[in-house]
């Protein structure tokens, strides 16, 4: 594999700040060298792409993603999620646990790695199971699995309910500067409910789920990392008590961390309608209030990271009365354009944004990608930011299309998807 030139781009790395019209120079799968010193190296025999002005960006850094291979292969495969996150500017995803087998053993971390790297198209990080077979009782072999290559440990779409068990977890984890990532919805008041409990949820005759579902687990699990000195992660947050709570311990001082996803920011609970089960997920859809708290989480960091929360189903299981429906929609083709609605309406600075979908992911899993720096792997995502299109599910690249967002216009398409130093994705149109 040759050199490559990307010329005439306007290079942008929300780690370090640089946007500035200039060259990215790859030799050997790595950035070479960026801007002025790109432009002065360029050896003749590289490929050299003009990027035409538009925005030449680290590869999007998807940190939550439900990829159902092994096990569920008919609503998603590595291949089939693969080729959905490389057409839409994704080049890293990491994966939850909840597989068939679940991911608690070295063997299918190990599987899981081999299969990503075997297709070739992003990269694939699995997340291990926090504990055996997801039944939040006993702790799986973090330090294993870690060896054999999780990056984190997690219950997946669980919850790790008990608190000593949440306790045992979080020291473990101390012991070996592991991260430990919860689904914070406390399952005594989620269940049986289907949606944010409130006056939609009354109106349909639904059962609710409250916010304090989620409040409270956070706040109960940050007291936990208060003891023990954990690094602990709190995954798709959807409520304001759970952003505040985050907020005051990053003031504190603890080691805390937070993701959302593009529903929690783009849609409240009335996109449920009548009963549309397409709009059904855990946490669920929160009302506006909630809705406006997580955008300034994001804008003010609070909010870390913006992940997919990629939860492929098929037909069947949507198509079914709401509280006996699925819970969860596709993601990974719609979190670029998503995320760019933010910057797009004035919400959040593009930097900032662009920012919770590669450097800050990257950061939190300590990964070495997510910034535009010489030495970093040539895992890059050309965008232009105007290109205006409609979310259509047919196009989709995954197998499954339950995504709520059907039909949206909006803003902002990945032209090109480059990972280590390959073109992986170019658009046709």
């Amino acid at each position: 594999m040759g050199p490559l030139a990307l010329v005439n781009a306007r290079l942008f790395d929300p780690t370090s700040g640089r946007d500035e019209t200039g060259a990215l120079l790859v030799v050997d799968g790595r950035i070479a060298a960026v801007g002025a010193d790109a432009a002065a190296r360029l050896p003749a025999e590289a490929e050299r792409i003009d990027c035409r002005g538009h925005l030449l960006m680290p590869g999007l850094v998807d940190m939550r993603a439900q990829l159902r291979e092994p096990g569920e292969e008919h609503l998603e495969n590595l291949t089939t999620a693969s080729q959905a996150a490389a057409g839409a500017g994704v080049t890293t995803i990491v994966c939850l646990p909840n597989t068939n087998p679940v991911i608690d053993d070295a063997a299918v971390v190990e599987f899981v790695r081999r299969r990503g790297r075997d297709i070739g198209l992003v990269r694939i990080h699995p997340y291990a199971a926090a504990t055996k077979g997801l039944q939040g009782k006993e702790l799986t072999e973090m330090g294993l699995l870690a060896e054999a290559g999780a990056l984190g440990f997690t219950d997946g779409t669980r919850a790790i309910a008990s608190a000593g068990v949440m306790r045992r977890a979080l020291g473990y984890a101390r012991t070996f500067d592991l991260l430990v990532l919860q689904h914070p919805e406390e399952p005594t008041l989620s269940h049986p409910g289907g949606m944010n409990e409130g006056e939609v949820a009354t109106r349909l005759g639904l059962p609710g789920i409250p916010s304090v579902a989620e409040t409270i687990l956070v706040e109960r699990d940050l007291r936990l990392v208060e003891v023990t000195g954990a690094r602990y992660h709190a995954a798709h947050l959807s409520t304001a008590g759970a952003v505040a709570a985050v907020r005051a311990a990053k003031r504190q001082g603890l080691s805390v961390t937070c993701d959302t996803a593009p529903p929690y920011f783009a849609l409240s609970e009335t996109a449920v309608g009548d009963y549309r089960t397409f709009a059904k997920l855990s946490p669920p859809l929160r009302s506006d209030g909630d809705r406006r708290a997580v955008v300034e989480g994001i804008a003010d960091g609070t909010i870390d990271a913006i992940a997919s929360d990629h939860a492929p189903h098929d037909q069947d299981s949507k198509r079914l009365p709401f509280s006996s429906a699925a819970a969860g929609i596709v993601g990974l083709e719609t979190l670029l354009p998503l995320t760019l609605e933010l910057a797009h309406q004035g919400l959040v600075p593009l930097r900032r944004a662009l920012d919770a979908v590669t450097g800050a992911p990257a950061r939190i899993l300590r990964l070495d990608c997510g910034r535009l720096a010489a030495g970093a792997p040539a895992d890059l995502a050309l965008v232009d930011l105007d290109r205006p299109w409609r979310i259509d599910v047919d196009a989709f690249r995954s197998k499954s299309k339950n995504s709520p967002f059907d039909g949206r216009p909006v803003q902002g398409k990945a032209l090109m998807t480059v990972l280590g130093g390959r073109i992986v994705h170019r658009a046709t149109d």
